[in-house]
């Protein structure tokens, strides 16, 4: 089994437990499944950055990246750096994340959360809504298209945005649907995670301009979104480079200032 049939094997186990002991009506009963949610995909449309920032303590190709974080300091620091929304891990056995990291980003913050999770089931999107999520994300790699045409139909009656990942020709193919807001380009490889961004290059003309384009994985300079910018892309998810420092709020902010300059 490579790393991403395992998650999904756990995840698969983690959602029938959570489904045995949270009914979808306690989720839908919370007080933020009521709320407004916040577009992502216009944000990035009007940003001059088009940075989605990252939550992340740690993940499988590096163990520990941060494990040191209030998750509510990061979130409000990223705001003051003017990201256009922040991506939250919620998988607890890789990434150390949980819903409760969303939640409390929420109580804080009023700009776009994403929830990012390996989404396999509706149950997940109706929890996404009732932790305070304004977006979700849909992985290509773990989804048929079917699956992805309802979980994102889903979303968008909920009034999210949907974010899907796509990792090469094929998946994207499969995933082209009007459900969707954003496409992004995972520039890991899953089975090796080497990165290289030549992925989100060769992918670009093949995303229709309907859908904001969103590049993911291995971005770490301004030269590397100056460059993805050619290619179409408005938005730009970092997460490593600003978590693997001390305060992610001032990396991100020192790295805004020195891309809108």
């Amino acid at each position: 089994m490579n790393i991403l049939e395992k998650i999904i094997a756990d995840k698969r186990k983690e959602v029938a437990l959570k489904k045995a002991i949270i009914p979808i009506v306690q989720l839908e009963q919370s007080v933020l499944f009521e709320r407004n949610g916040k577009s992502l995909a216009e944000a990035l449309q009007n940003s001059e950055s088009g940075i989605i920032a990252e939550h992340k303590r740690r993940s499988p190709s590096k163990s520990t990246i941060n494990q040191n974080t209030n998750v509510a300091q990061v979130a409000k620091g990223y705001e003051n750096a003017g990201v256009c929304g922040m991506s939250v891990l919620t998988d607890i056995k890789y990434f150390g994340g949980s819903l409760e990291d969303l939640v409390l980003a929420r109580s804080v913050v009023d700009f776009p959360l994403l929830r990012k999770e390996f989404i396999i089931d509706e149950y997940q999107v109706l929890e996404a809504k009732a932790y305070g999520a304004d977006v979700i994300l849909l992985i290509a790699a773990v989804l048929n298209k079917t699956e992805i045409k309802e979980l994102s139909e889903l979303a968008k009656r909920l009034g999210m945005d949907v974010l899907l990942e796509v990792h090469n020709q094929e998946e994207l193919e499969k995933s082209i649907m009007p459900s969707l807001d954003m496409l992004g380009v995972n520039n890991r490889n899953l089975k090796t995670f080497e990165v290289s961004l030549e992925t989100s290059k060769q992918l670009s003309a093949q995303i229709p301009d309907d859908f904001v384009k969103v590049s993911e994985s291995g971005i770490s300079t301004i030269e590397a979104i100056k460059d993805l910018r050619q290619y179409g892309y408005q938005g730009f998810l970092i997460g490593e480079n600003f978590m693997k420092t001390e305060n992610p709020g001032n990396s991100a902010a020192e790295f805004i200032k020195e891309l809108t300059k």
